[in-house]
């Protein structure tokens, strides 16, 4: 079981405040994706595409420890707990953040990117 490194781009179009980040291909096999650590972007979206096959669950995880995981949530309190594509707000600003596929069958394949930007300023 590996775990799937983030691919992390400055977003220049959008100025220095904003970053993408993506984990392709997580599966059955490779649940998790590696923890991007930014906790001065506080403005975050997740979106989640690819093929979710039978029972097929992503999660966005948060740590402040980089050792501890709990589900995060979006801003009406729900867990970010996907069973099919889809796109929502981060509630909670954490140092740690990553994708975890916690269910599905060998068709499971999920890209999930997550775009995370500061109110002002520069990096």
């Amino acid at each position: 079981m590996a775990t799937i490194t983030a691919t992390i781009t400055d977003q220049i179009n959008l100025g220095d405040n904003a970053r993408l980040v993506s984990w392709p291909l997580l599966t059955t096999t490779d649940t998790t994706g590696s923890a991007f650590q930014n906790p001065g972007d506080s403005i975050r979206s997740v979106q989640i595409t690819g093929t979710f096959g039978a029972g097929g669950t992503c999660v966005i995880e948060g740590s402040n420890d980089g050792t501890n995981y709990a589900t995060l949530a979006d801003p009406q309190g729900n867990a970010l707990s996907f069973t099919a594509a889809g796109i929502e707000a981060i509630l909670e600003n954490t140092k740690y953040i990553r994708p975890r596929v916690t269910a599905g069958d060998g068709t499971t394949s999920l890209t999930v990117t997550l775009l995370a930007s500061r109110r002002s300023g520069r990096r």
